[in-house]
């Protein structure tokens, strides 16, 4: 008797998982953003929540929590019932870099969250503010030679996606110069366009505003090869050879979440992702849609921690 019970009540925590699934979703669905308005996973989560609004017939809400390197929003996406209501949209660096760097954190990217698709991916830009002396790659890593930590670059936040770019770059160029953490990527390109930091490498989506403006200038692309949105920017690989980075920008849910609701998210985020009008937009922001399987996603954030862990300790990048 005892053992029907137990399989008539598994059976019927499947049906509801699968009901759940079916009818979600009934209100309105959360993206919690770990930076403010203006970044690169801002703009990518405001591009997607307009599309799937059109696909779930209920508005997807932005949320904006920045602050810790997106330690902020993460921690409060943690907290969120696992109902699908609530879903983390993160930059990679979030949660696959920041368990690495900071000694304390009120989340764990690991236990805390389940991947549920990588949304868009995309290079990052070498800016300076158009009044910059600096006009090539060349010519800021050599002034960075000269000035042994008197250049300053800014960036989203310790760990964000931003300060790991640049300091693969600082790295790669064997310079010295000094990070200058803002509360996210719009703050910090604020502060390059009005002169309080030296250069930034930053997400091309939140750049190429100010770019297209002249009020910065773009010296390098961290792709291999041209970015087709950056015409005539070269290559930071022609100055520093096999230099590439790239970021990227996704879904995950509270643990718990349901395997209905997860895949609904995925195959609907993938819809929005394959349709023309999606895949233009991108492009103008200088993104590329992925749209992986969260399984997919879950290797390779698997891989990204294990890399991530290790750049961490080479470059000796920690907050306690």
């Amino acid at each position: 008797m005892r053992l029907i019970t137990s399989l008539l009540f598994t059976a019927a925590l499947v049906l509801a998982g699968s009901a759940q699934g079916q009818g979600w979703p009934q209100k309105s669905v959360r993206f919690i953003v770990p930076f403010p308005p203006g970044g690169a996973t801002d703009i990518s989560a405001r591009m997607l929540g307009q599309k799937l609004t059109e696909i779930w017939g209920q508005t997807v809400v932005i949320e904006n929590r920045g602050g810790a390197g997106g330690g902020v929003g993460a921690a409060e996406a943690a907290r969120a019932a696992p109902d699908g209501y609530t879903l983390f949209f993160p930059s990679g660096s979030v949660v696959t870099a920041n368990q690495h760097i900071y000694a304390k954190m009120s989340y764990n990217p690991e236990k805390d969250f389940v991947p549920v698709t990588k949304v868009v991916s995309g290079p990052q830009v070498l800016v300076v503010a158009a009044t910059s002396p600096y006009k090539s790659v060349k010519e800021l890593i050599d002034a960075a030679r000269a000035q042994p930590d008197k250049l300053t670059f800014g960036h989203a936040g310790i760990g964000s996606q931003t300060h790991l770019a640049a300091e693969n770059f600082v790295n790669a160029a064997g310079v010295n110069a000094v990070q200058v953490p803002y509360k996210g990527e719009g703050p910090s390109l604020v502060g390059l366009v009005g002169g309080d930091t030296t250069f930034a490498v930053t997400n091309v989506a939140a750049a190429i505003g100010y770019i297209g403006s002249g009020r910065l200038r773009a010296l390098g692309v961290t792709s291999k090869t041209e970015f087709a949105q950056l015409p005539g920017v070269p290559p930071i690989a022609r100055t520093l050879p096999g230099f590439e980075n790239t970021g990227w920008f996704g879904i995950v849910a509270p643990t718990g979440t349901s395997k209905e609701i997860i895949q609904k998210v995925y195959q609907d985020t993938k819809k929005a992702l394959e349709s023309t009008e999606m895949k233009a937009r991108l492009y103008v922001q200088g993104l590329a849609p992925v749209g992986n399987t969260p399984e997919e996603m879950g290797q390779a954030m698997k891989e990204e921690t294990a890399l991530w862990a290790r750049v961490v300790r080479e470059r000796k990048i920690k907050v306690e």
